[in-house]
């Protein structure tokens, strides 16, 4: 299928931009045009969102609904969040708009030999920007199937850019409410035996002679919102020498149950909690994988991988976002220290949880 106006395949060609497939999209297709082994998928564009938004008639009184709002007043934010989300997730999608996406999804699923879940992603113009830190104020669906499914969820994503926390961060940082607008991923779910994030410096101090990796069993989804204490692991990012390591608990994992047909929280066994959740040679791929994102775009990057268990050894590391390392990346570089490890990573009493992650 070709990429239309309202609809930009990862591998279709047509050059990525900001304003028409928001951060994760621009990136997603940015990075499958580079070669990366992103999995496939499209990207329903901010041209779709707009005509829902024209054709639903309710900007007008959206813009009024916000006018004034006090972000400290958390009741009144949210009252008027779930206002605003509610009245979207009920319009009808344009037909042709929906005829497209619905074109799209397939053309999708016939790359597989059996029918695939999706990830249904939100992708906002405003997000992923080396400049802010919007990641996470949008919404995320996992593990869908069929397109009654994708495409109100599709809605959802659309209503998630007024969440609360949208909302309060736009009127904190007098960011302006017209003109905002919404693309959507649409991608092949990955089975994912384990997964994570990864940042081309040490988040710690800046140091980008080294990549820390933070690594989980399951879908990544439990270490990006803090619900597992993944393992922790520096490398010096040239040598990819091992510095320190901290195993962490990895209590749980997010797995398909396929009886269900859906993501379940299960548990972590005592010896599979008790060892790392990669070997030494996933931890030297996953450190290649983002230095690769770091090469190409020529910035500190903050990765999203995951090893996928349908695929073999050697195909299955599959990179899922990148983004702009916002903390430390407009300061100066920190010179590169010796690699003599420096004890736990643990001493540091650093958490992912206050970084900046995406959604």
């Amino acid at each position: 299928m070709q990429d239309t106006e309202y609809i930009q395949f990862f591998d279709g060609g047509t050059e990525p931009t900001l304003a028409n497939l928001g951060g994760k999209g621009a990136s997603l297709v940015t990075m499958t045009s580079a070669g990366m082994p992103v999995p496939p998928g499209f990207v329903v564009t901010t041209a779709q969102f707009d005509a829902f938004m024209h054709e639903a008639g309710i900007t007008d009184h959206i813009h009024a609904l916000l006018a004034g709002l006090n972000p400290e007043d958390v009741a009144e934010v949210d009252a008027v969040s779930a206002t605003i989300r509610a009245d979207i997730e009920s319009r009808p999608i344009p037909t042709e708009a929906r005829a497209q996406t619905v074109a799209a999804y397939e053309a999708l699923q016939s790359r597989f030999d059996t029918p695939v879940p999706v990830a249904v992603r939100s992708s906002a113009t405003a997000e992923d920007l080396p400049d802010a830190s919007f990641a996470g104020q949008q919404d995320t669906y996992l593990w869908l199937e069929g397109f009654s499914a994708v495409g109100e969820h599709i809605r959802k994503c659309w209503a998630s850019l007024y969440t609360s926390r949208a909302i309060i961060y736009r009127l904190k940082n007098n960011i302006p409410n017209e003109g905002l607008s919404m693309a959507v991923v649409v991608q092949k779910m990955v089975n994912a035996k384990a997964s994570g994030v990864a940042m081309t410096l040490d988040p710690t101090n800046g140091d980008r002679s080294k990549i820390t990796i933070d690594a989980s069993y399951g879908v990544g989804e439990m270490v990006v919102s803090g619900q597992v204490t993944p393992d922790n692991i520096v490398l010096d990012k040239v040598t990819l020498t091992l510095i320190n390591e901290h195993l962490g608990d990895k209590h749980a994992e997010l797995v398909p149950d396929l009886a269900a047909r859906k993501l379940v929280e299960r548990e972590v066994d005592a010896e599979r909690r008790a060892r790392r959740c990669l070997t030494d040679a996933q931890l030297s791929a996953v450190a290649t994988l983002a230095k690769r994102a770091e090469k190409h775009y020529k910035c500190p990057q903050d990765i999203e991988w995951a090893l996928d268990a349908d695929l073999p050894d050697g195909e299955n590391l599959l990179l899922l976002q990148a983004r702009p390392e916002t903390v430390h990346s407009s300061k100066p570089k920190t010179e590169p220290t010796s690699t003599v490890p420096a004890g736990p990573a643990a001493s540091s009493g650093f958490s992912w949880n206050s970084v900046k992650l995406f959604a």
